[in-house]
């Protein structure tokens, strides 16, 4: 069951030292140091922000979602949960939620997801996968395929039903919510702005997110 851990944040958009808005469809990639905060904000309501964490210093020991939920005892991600490694590290935590629904089991979309979900004509359309492959091509060679794992959608709301399946239900954020995350050690964040036309998670109309990071 979803607890909603609602949280504000007290952190100032002025005083940010990095502001960036991902447009729908394009990925970012970024290094945050021990301490700093990243702040995701889904500008328009409703739109997935795919996410992955990798430690800066060792990026095979990337995010887990296995060790995300059963660290905290919950598959709903919010205020309090530490997102942890594949050697159950925490990489960072999260400080601020003013969503409340955070998806960690749906996965990123790719072509063969989406042939499988919707239709087969949907094949060559654009997807997360294909943009976290990009994303990791132009920021270091020592990033491959192989480092792709299970991610986070932040902002998207997948149910899981009482026979324990998984549901692509009607997104429950709204325009200006956001999760901001503290990170413990140095991480790399990489965000996939999901450019999905064809599930209701974001009511059909990918849109843009806002990134902005702090210092502390």
């Amino acid at each position: 069951m979803a607890v909603l851990n609602y949280t504000e944040s007290s952190r100032k958009v002025e005083e940010a030292i990095y502001d960036r808005v991902i447009p729908a469809g394009e990925g970012w990639m970024h290094e945050l140091e021990p301490g700093q905060v990243l702040r995701i904000v889904d500008l328009e309501g409703n739109q997935a922000a795919d996410t992955l964490f990798y430690h800066a210093e060792d990026p095979e020991d990337h995010y887990s979602a296995v060790a995300t939920m059963l660290g905290q005892q919950n598959i709903y991600l919010s205020t309090g949960t530490v997102l942890r490694s594949e050697s159950n590290k925490g990489l960072l935590k999260i400080v601020a939620d003013t969503c409340g629904r955070h998806d960690t089991l749906g996965g990123a979309c790719s072509a063969q997801s989406n042939t499988v979900r919707y239709a087969h004509d949907t094949l060559p359309m654009h997807n997360c996968r294909d943009t976290f492959m990009l994303q990791l091509s132009m920021y270091d060679e020592k990033y491959t395929k192989r480092d792709l794992a299970p991610n986070i959608n932040f902002f998207m709301n997948v149910p899981v039903t009482p026979d324990g399946g998984l549901t692509f239900a009607d997104g429950v954020s709204a325009p200006g919510r956001y999760v901001e995350m503290q990170s413990i050690v140095r991480t790399v964040a990489l965000i996939s702005n999901c450019p999905q036309l064809n599930n209701p998670c974001n009511a059909y109309n990918p849109t843009p997110v806002r990134v902005l990071i702090w210092d502390k």
